[in-house]
């Protein structure tokens, strides 16, 4: 049964025949597990006579799942290690609890020995700022409005501006939710932080979809490093694009040339920390042009690393690094 409902999932339609060679069974025994099918639920349309196939409709109700031992338990271990977003613990925990309940005991001892041989290690292990959770409804509120091309008017940021957008997609990037969407009063598109949206309701109206312009990766990665951090900045980086983009992930930041050889890295982070972390991997001399933080917060650095390699043989004393311009050596 398992296998004829991957079938009718796989392809629109089915002769009977052609289900009974595919299963090696005889049509009658296609026809009967075809009748139980519908008895759990699924809603399996036939049409008669000498065309005649099966076809998968859609349901009504969610009828009960079939799973293969290998899925079962990926679906367990999927949900107990699901986090992140409020609202799907609280369910994730409950879908848990029901398919516990129904494993046979074989795949429930598997499951119950994966928890107990593993630890998790801490989720955030890249930023000493706390990942944002996002309510699973404001996600649902957001995914039915691109798909019904339909308005979306909200508060946005800390300062609560007024905005409306005509939503495009979601983008789960960075350990953060974006909606990238065009607003319809410029025309301009960008990303915006789900996490940064309250959402007003009634929506906004129904729109006519515009095509995308360009790449929308590229849009999230460019528009992200301009406006989408808490912290933002903006370097002179002495080397070439080229080789600034040879050094970098694609998802730190954005390269521009300069006509002088070197290139400008426009970049950011949840805090001062994680972007002084990622410009110091950079192994390139650099200025920062802002924000002035960034070069108080590169100021202490200087000073705190100078002072652990103070007394080191061949070691100068950390005066010499004082005044010292801002940016790791070459």
């Amino acid at each position: 049964m398992l296998e004829l409902l991957g079938l009718l999932q796989a392809r629109v339609e089915w002769t009977a025949p052609e289900l009974a060679a595919r299963l090696g069974v005889t049509e009658r025994t296609v026809r009967n597990d075809v009748a139980r099918l519908r008895e759990l639920g699924y809603p399996v349309d036939g049409v008669r006579g000498r065309t005649g196939h099966y076809r998968l409709g859609v349901g009504a109700k969610l009828p009960p799942l079939l799973l293969d031992d290998e899925e079962a338990v990926a679906v367990a271990v999927g949900l107990r290690t699901l986090t992140g977003v409020a609202g799907f613990e609280e369910s994730g925990g409950r879908a848990l609890t029901k398919l516990e309940h129904v494993l046979p005991d074989r795949l429930r001892r598997r499951v119950n020995s994966l928890r107990e041989a593993t630890e998790a290690g801490p989720v955030n292990t890249d930023s000493n700022v706390e990942d944002p959770e996002v309510d699973a409804g404001v996600l649902a509120e957001i995914a039915d409005a691109v798909r019904d091309h339909r308005g979306l008017r909200a508060f946005y940021g800390a300062d609560e501006a007024r905005i409306e957008i005509e939503p495009y997609r979601l983008v789960a990037w960075q350990r953060r939710w974006f909606v990238v969407g065009r607003a319809p009063a410029t025309g301009a598109w960008a990303p915006y932080r789900v996490d940064w949206l309250t959402l007003r309701i009634p929506g906004g109206r129904t729109f006519r979809p515009a095509p995308l312009p360009g790449d929308l990766t590229e849009l999230v990665v460019r528009e992200v490093a301009r406006t989408g951090w808490a912290v933002h900045a903006r370097l002179v980086v002495d080397a070439p694009a080229e080789e600034v983009l040879a050094r970098i992930n694609p998802a730190v930041g954005v390269v521009e040339p300069r006509p002088d050889g070197r290139s400008v890295l426009v970049t950011g982070g949840d805090s001062l920390e994680i972007v002084a972390v990622w410009i110091g991997m950079l192994g390139l001399d650099f200025t920062v042009e802002s924000p002035d933080a960034l070069v108080e917060h590169l100021r202490v650095l200087a000073d705190r690393y100078a002072g652990a390699v103070a007394g080191s043989p061949g070691c100068p004393p950390p005066s010499r690094y004082r005044g010292a311009p801002v940016g790791p050596p070459s």
